[in-house]
């Protein structure tokens, strides 16, 4: 599978989130990088957020951010036995 640069401004967005608490979400502000609002913009068009600056993950947005979390912290370590 090819890694585009929007897909991986997305996983850094999802890798955002603090997946302990649902009510923790984002805020994209004006001054933010144009290649994360375009991400966080991609994200709310995909269902994976509830708001087009930020907001909160939805059900499959959280789906989606613990998995890529979990594969972050496996391939991070570098003793994943």
């Amino acid at each position: 599978m090819q890694f585009s640069t929007e897909l991986i401004d997305e996983m850094r967005v999802l890798a955002l989130f603090n997946l302990d608490s649902v009510n923790s979400g984002i805020k994209a502000h004006s001054v933010a990088e144009p290649l994360v609002l375009a991400a966080i913009s991609r994200l709310y068009a995909k269902g994976l957020i509830n708001q087009p600056d930020g907001g909160y993950l939805t059900d499959l947005g959280i789906h989606c951010a613990e998995q890529l979390q979990t594969a972050l912290r496996i391939l991070g370590t570098s003793d994943a036995s």
